[in-house]
């Protein structure tokens, strides 16, 4: 009989206990998949959080702490640049477009993100896409907000609603500009990105909501008459009429786009030379890898262990087959006396131990496209992670790789002691 039936014929013949070992192989390898597809897209959402923008300018501080701060919001920034500082970057020769932006308010803990129009032209992620927009569109006068995916869903805002902006960032809110409510006049599509997760209103309101908060706790401290705060509200309401061009004195930090990539070390070192005020100038790729090199240590942990895992169940298959051989007496004594040689017998183990990797590897690939294309638009609205479902990558055809490479590897010792055993049957018969 051909050896490839044999083999088929021989593992067929021991169904419960092929299935067990095969739902133990494919699943663990079903989450060495799952885990280093999570950690790619991970890792590709991270390095694409923001993407066009050459240089990140900021109150000096550290590369990490003010890409965390103004990207990813999250920390607090302690310092702030002055507007002042920012027009003057403006003027300098070589930069294409500026962004300016001021966080420190949140609503219902999530970020405020005071900006300009040109936020959602030039703030690009992923391979340079730009911001698009589900519903509405980008705001264009004082009281305005446009929300990212998952603030308008986790708060089931719709455009047109009325929302009130606290002072204070996260779940510590100091003090509700219930004066000076926003409309929602857009909401962005999806992106994967902490741009998902915040609001975004024009930073000339974010002057004017700070001032009337200063004005009226002036007004408490001083124990002014009714007439007198009535009258004083309407003021500053009018002041508001033409306040639309306000500009803060502070922000916290600048998105940069240059004329050419070349001339970004150079714009660089002369912002962070800055003798009027300290400045840190940093080039976001670089910091969002420098970034991620901190976090390394412990995805490989993750590889480590889920390997550990594959390997446990292949054990478990060594033994499995290991157990059998003494089962098999009579089948290997059959093959010998009809002449097949020893190292048929070898090779027939071998042959075995593909068969049921094989057929595990199929059944967790099979699982792995269905169970991520299930999930997948769970992930990318509770988790803001995009699961690229294309074919399986390099790294993950590696595991495969040495899955079967391991299999194959075990299977030589229960292959070995078939061969010895059935090398005795032929001495015996002699």
């Amino acid at each position: 009989m051909n050896i490839v039936n044999l083999a088929k014929h021989s593992i067929s013949s021991r169904k419960s206990t092929l299935i067990l070992t095969i739902f133990s192989i494919s699943m663990s390898l079903l989450l060495l998949l799952s885990i280093e597809r999570i950690r790619l897209d991970i890792k590709h959402s991270f390095a694409n959080t923001i993407s066009g923008t050459d240089l990140i300018v900021g109150a000096r501080t550290g590369s990490a702490e003010l890409l965390l701060q103004s990207i990813f919001r999250i920390g607090h920034a302690n310092n702030t640049m002055s507007w002042h500082s920012y027009e003057k970057i403006q003027s300098i020769h070589g930069i294409k477009w500026t962004v300016p932006i001021s966080l420190g308010d949140s609503h219902k803990g999530l970020s405020v993100i005071g900006t300009t129009a040109d936020y959602f032209k030039y703030y690009k992620f992923a391979n340079k896409q730009a911001l698009s927009f589900a519903f509405g569109n980008r705001f264009e006068q004082s009281q305005q907000v446009v929300l990212g995916a998952n603030v308008a869903k986790k708060l089931n805002y719709v455009v047109g609603d009325e929302l009130v902006i606290s002072h204070g960032t996260g779940n510590t809110s100091f003090h509700h500009h219930e004066k000076h409510p926003f409309r929602v006049i857009g909401i962005l599509n999806p992106t994967g990105t902490p741009v998902d997760n915040g609001l975004h209103i024009p930073i000339s309101d974010v002057e004017l909501i700070h001032n009337k908060t200063i004005a009226h706790d002036e007004h408490h401290d001083h124990d002014h008459d009714h007439d007198h705060d009535h009258d004083h509200d309407h003021d500053h309401d009018h002041d508001h009429k033409n306040s639309q061009t306000t500009q803060p004195k502070q922000i916290t930090a600048v998105l940069i786009g240059l004329k050419s990539p070349v001339l970004a070390l150079q714009i660089q070192a002369r912002i962070n030379r800055n003798n009027e005020e300290p400045l840190s100038a940093i080039l976001p790729k670089y910091t969002l890898k420098q970034i991620w090199q901190i976090v390394s240590p412990f995805e490989k942990t993750l590889i480590l262990m889920s390997l550990s895992v594959l390997i446990v169940s292949l054990i478990g298959m060594l033994a499995l087959i290991l157990n059998t051989l003494s089962q098999r007496t009579k089948e290997l004594t059959i093959l010998r006396s009809v002449g097949a040689p020893p190292r048929y017998i070898f090779a027939l183990i071998c042959l075995e131990t593909l068969f049921i990797v094989l057929i595990s590897i199929c059944v967790s690939i099979f699982t792995y496209f269905l169970l991520f294309t299930l999930l997948a638009p769970a992930l990318q609205a509770n988790f803001a992670l995009t699961i690229q479902l294309s074919w399986l990558s390099a790294s993950q055809m590696q595991l495969i790789g040495i899955t079967l490479f391991l299999s194959l590897l075990l299977a030589m010792l229960p292959a070995f002691r078939a061969y010895q055993r059935v090398l005795s049957i032929g001495l015996s018969n002699k």
